[in-house]
């Protein structure tokens, strides 16, 4: 799911987007009803005429009391009820034509009917548990997507694109956090990931994300808002260590903009923006990177801004490890910087389209973390580097600028 390209999906009181596509998959049936009764059928036949080739020594059709247990692995709940009927009909019909005492006949009769309703209720128990899978994993990524913004956001310095996926799976869903804030010093932007996985992963990264918030407005300076950021998670990670969660650290990459063709960054061991401007991107190498968000303690150096050159029409991307750490089917990692050099002069959008669409197709639609992606452009009017000011139909505005 792309958060930003498109549009923003509102969920208010209705059953979440996820969950409906992830409760469909579990009610879809994995093997069409043609093969699955037309494979019966076969095997009723083969199994009947090998009976009546074996005799009476070796009765084979009450054997086929098996298969819908067999289907009730992978079938739905109709079509293990259709595959349970068949073979009651055709193993009490058996029964019924070979004869016997009425004992025999009345206990052929009830073990077969006993095995199909087993089978029927073993499917129906196999299919409420995994939608209870499926609407946990729906849960955990729509809270992971809740505590974020909608994107595109555009505020006086600067307009942001992005793309955002995260894995909805409650053993994988992670932390990957983003944030643009407009303050009285500028536009602040902020992007990490947090160390682990799981819904403490977004715990953590939910604190981080409300001392942002706070600390962007408050602080003057981007150091005083990475201090904060820095408390926040000291504090979290006390929090969790009382109540037997992991402590976790967080990598993040801190931006300023003050409309300026200068960017100030302070790094906290998160990735290297990419710069794309005169169609040519390549990644800004950052010589002041220090140690991630919880760890501070480990070193004697405070942390330090440094600045970064964003020439009129550039786009400044930033991203998480989701995206680079992306592999293929042999395992080799996605070559993002060999990718984005072909989309240098594409607008901000059209690079995340180009990006979440090409990463799709790497991995083959399989991934194995969450992605975030932001693509930053100054905002600009009538071709001028002037801030263009944002107010209540920021998101129409952007969208509008950015030709969408």
């Amino acid at each position: 799911m792309t958060i930003g390209l498109r549009r923003r999906r509102a969920t208010g009181g209705a059953a979440m987007p996820g969950a409906d596509a992830g409760e469909a998959a579990v009610h879809a049936p994995r093997v069409g009803n043609p093969a699955l009764f037309g494979g019966l059928a076969l095997l009723s036949v083969l199994v009947v005429l090998l009976d009546l080739r074996t005799g009476e020594d070796l009765r084979l059709v009450p054997l086929l009391v098996v298969v819908p247990a067999l289907v009730s692995v992978f079938g739905t709940i109709r079509q293990t009820v259709g595959v349970s009927t068949l073979v009651m009909i055709v193993v009490v019909g058996s029964h019924l034509v070979y004869g016997g005492t009425f004992w025999d006949i009345t206990t052929g009769v009830i073990v077969t009917v006993l095995a199909c309703c087993l089978g029927i209720g073993a499917c129906a128990l196999r299919i409420r548990h995994a939608l209870q899978i499926a609407r946990l994993r729906s849960a955990a990524g729509a809270l992971q997507r809740q505590i974020l913004r909608p994107l595109p956001i555009l505020t006086d310095q600067v307009l942001a694109h992005g793309i955002y996926a995260p894995i909805e799976e409650d053993r994988l869903v992670g932390g990957d956090i983003y944030e643009v804030v407009q303050s009285p010093y500028g536009t602040r932007v902020i992007i990490g990931d947090v160390q682990g996985k799981g819904l403490a992963a977004i715990g953590a990264g939910f604190a981080v994300l409300g001392a942002f918030r706070e600390a962007a407005v408050r602080e003057p300076s981007l150091t005083g808002v990475v201090d904060a950021l820095e408390d926040a998670v000291a504090r979290h990670n006390v929090f969790s260590a009382q109540t037997g969660e992991t402590e976790r650290f967080v990598t993040a990459l801190v931006l300023g903009f003050d409309g300026s063709d200068r960017v100030e960054a302070v790094n906290c061991g998160h990735l290297s923006p990419r710069l794309l401007h005169d169609g040519a991107a390549a990644a800004v190498p950052l010589s002041r990177t220090s140690v991630p968000l919880g760890l501070a303690e480990l070193s004697g150096e405070a942390r330090a801004a440094e600045w970064l050159d964003f020439p009129p029409g550039a786009t400044l991307l930033i991203c998480t490890d989701g995206v680079t750490e992306a592999r293929d089917a042999s395992g080799a990692f996605y070559p993002l910087d060999a990718r984005l050099g072909r989309w240098a002069e594409r607008a901000p959008y059209e690079v995340l389209e180009a990006l979440n669409a090409d990463l799709d197709s790497f991995s083959g639609g399989v991934r194995r973390d969450d992605i975030a992606a932001l693509a930053l452009r100054r905002t600009t009017v009538g071709g001028l580097d002037r801030p263009m000011v944002a107010d209540h139909g920021a998101r129409r505005a952007a969208e509008t600028f950015s030709g969408r």
